[in-house]
């Protein structure tokens, strides 16, 4: 019931549970309104942004906004599947997204793009 939903991909009851007390929404028994409900998959995706450090050691908006780089935000949000030479076609495929992104708006991907 708590597979990856949202823009960052919630995952686990814990992230569902915290993110819930954080929003005032009970994710933790109805985890499918990240799912159904536009506004709580991006309030979700914007908590975990901002306030998690999930398996990193700080939150990726922090990585990006201190010149940690992209990399960091990989290790934050999915760094025991993505990073340390694991999974590492996953890992530079978000690389690649990321650099179209960047691209698409008209500025550099900065360094550290991997983890």
């Amino acid at each position: 019931a708590y597979y990856g939903r949202g823009p960052i991909q919630l995952s686990w009851n814990f992230n569902y549970k915290a993110a819930g007390d954080a929003l005032g929404l009970d994710l933790l028994n109805h985890p499918d309104l990240v799912q159904t409900d536009p506004a709580v998959a991006w309030k979700t995706g914007l908590w975990y942004w901002d306030t998690q450090n999930g398996p990193g050691t700080m939150t990726a908006h922090d990585a990006m906004v201190n010149g940690r780089g992209f990399g960091e935000t990989i290790r934050s949000i999915n760094g025991a599947l993505e990073c340390n030479g694991n999974n590492t076609a996953q890992m530079q495929h978000r690389i690649s997204l990321y650099q179209d992104f960047v691209q698409i708006l008209g500025t550099v991907p900065g360094g550290n793009l991997s983890c």
